[in-house]
């Protein structure tokens, strides 16, 4: 066995790797990106559920947006105001408090109320129903499809399919989006969380043909808009829009409403 040509390699190897590690640390100091303390900061105040809700690809894409004036400090819509103030502490700034926000979903069609027009046993998923007859078995073509897309895109755990529509944990849902982006038939909004009173209808069918397909359906008579006495609802296309910042909540609208669909 040659213990010198063994020796010679060894040095070789160790050369080599004393090179490249100062090659290394030198590129890595001459290259390195420097990041903002307070990013770092404000990472470590975000939520860390990186769900996007903010319009960012995530909390380090938020804190950063912060960091260079694009984004707010009351951005992220699950941290809410205890967040944006630790956030503001950070950057120095005083936290404008935004009016918390919660997912609605516009249907109350559910199994008993809502009329189907065949059975299906198909893939449990709402966006598939493009491909199948009438664009689900519901026959209402504006109602909830009851599958459950919008279930499984909420990151927690806030909505949920019961007898047929998706309803909404107000307490769980932190407004991130995820469900508005998922539902295929753009049912789910965000409205304020303490609005008095919503419309659970998104038909913009004419009367009769809404009460062919759902007991519960908004058939566009303008009882409440005429009734109505802040101006805050009017009916657009065959279905009832209420104003949250005229609405004063007196309960007018849901009483004189024949569907009942005014919740």
């Amino acid at each position: 066995m040659d213990f010198t040509a063994i020796i010679v390699a060894g040095l070789v190897v160790g050369c080599v790797g004393i090179i490249l590690g100062l090659f290394l640390g030198i590129a890595g100091e001459k290259f390195k990106v420097e990041v903002d303390e307070r990013e770092e900061a404000i990472c470590g105040v975000l939520p860390g559920n990186n769900c996007g809700g903010c319009g960012y690809a995530g909390c380090s894409g938020l804190a950063a947006a912060i960091v260079n004036g694009e984004a707010p400090v009351n951005q992220c819509p699950v941290g809410g105001a205890p967040v944006a103030a630790q956030i503001g502490e950070i950057m120095g700034v005083a936290a404008e408090e935004g009016a918390k926000q919660v997912a609605f979903v516009k249907c109350a069609g559910t199994c008993e109320k809502a009329k189907t027009d065949y059975d299906y046993s198909g893939l449990q998923d709402c966006t598939a129903m493009s491909f199948v007859p009438a664009g689900g078995p519901k026959s209402c073509n504006y109602g909830c499809l009851g599958y459950g897309t919008c279930v499984k895109a909420c990151p927690f755990d806030a909505i949920h399919v019961i007898d047929g529509i998706a309803v909404v944990d107000k307490e769980a849902c932190k407004a991130c989006g995820k469900c508005v982006a998922a539902c295929p038939k753009h049912l789910i909004e965000l409205v304020p969380y303490d609005a008095a009173h919503l419309v659970k209808c998104s038909s913009q069918d004419k009367g009769k043909d809404v009460m062919n397909a759902c007991s519960v359906g908004c058939i566009g008579c303008h009882l409440c808009e005429k009734n109505c006495p802040s101006d805050a609802i009017h009916v657009v296309d065959n279905i009832a829009h209420i104003d949250q910042d005229k609405c004063t909540g007196c309960g007018i609208c849901a009483e004189k409403c024949p569907k009942k669909c005014i919740m």
